[in-house]
């Protein structure tokens, strides 16, 4: 029996941090699974990819808020005989507002995608990722290391993808599988106006950086990368400085007006 061969797997490739990171892994020479709702976007990306790199990626159009949707990933991946080497959760939104004022029922499928499709996603291809000497890239936020007045459960869900990562990154390291959680801080990505856009300008940094920074740890077994000084230091000040300050520092930047 053909052993299967390894690809890598990245959700969110439509656009934004999955496309890049789709884009740096191709130039690297991996072969791709793209999985993401719009698949007229993904096609555009393995249309692309696919007249440099060795193989066309391979699309797969699900919406992980679905609660089979990694089950049928597997399926798929299993009648193609492929297997992931490297798995990349991308895949992920927020919205901005009062937890209790906004649509619960939306804020129950960021809770689906950000973390219950990424948690079976992570867990579901051990066996696959220790045979081919692979591991996991996990797109969590800066905003992970600190709960967030009105984006209370985006936040909650990023720092679950960090604690998370960082828990899986000892417990698989056994098995020689590495573990990264990539904890950026505001992308200019569609992503951006999905949350309202009210981020730092001055904090932005280019997907394609993030992408790039993101592959690089994984790769060398870093178990957080946190791309940009300023954003690291935000991660290490959130750990030191009085909860009550930081909430307040957060509370007042969603207060001030912030020009289009």
């Amino acid at each position: 029996m053909a052993k299967a061969r390894p690809v890598t797997l990245i959700t969110g490739a439509s656009s934004g941090i999955g496309a890049e990171i789709a884009r740096v892994f191709a130039a690297h020479g991996h072969e791709l699974v793209l999985v993401a709702r719009r698949e007229a976007e993904l096609r555009l990306l393995a249309d692309e990819i696919g007249k440099t790199a060795s193989y066309r990626p391979t699309i797969l159009a699900f919406d992980l808020t679905c609660q089979d949707a990694v089950a049928q990933i597997s399926d798929a991946l299993r009648v193609l005989d492929l297997e992931p080497q490297f798995v990349v959760n991308s895949a992920g939104f927020g919205i901005l507002g009062h937890a209790a004022e906004l649509d619960p029922s939306l804020q129950l499928r960021m809770i689906d995608l950000n973390v219950r499709a990424l948690t079976d996603l992570s867990l579901r291809f051990t066996d696959s990722l220790e045979r081919n000497r692979g591991g996991i890239l996990n797109v969590a936020s800066v905003l992970a290391f600190l709960p967030g007045p009105e984006m209370a459960v985006y936040h909650a869900t990023k720092s679950y993808v960090l604690s998370f990562s960082e828990a899986l990154h000892e417990e698989l390291g056994a098995k020689r599988i590495r573990v990264t959680a990539l904890c950026p801080g505001p992308v200019d990505t569609q992503f951006q106006v999905r949350a309202d856009g009210n981020l730092a300008r001055r904090l932005v940094r280019s997907a394609e950086r993030v992408a790039r920074e993101g592959y690089e740890g994984l790769m060398s077994g870093q178990r957080v990368v946190v791309p940009g000084t300023i954003n690291r230091i935000f991660s290490i000040l959130s750990r030191l400085v009085p909860r009550s300050v930081m909430f307040e520092l957060l509370t007042s930047s969603h207060r001030r007006p912030h020009s289009p």
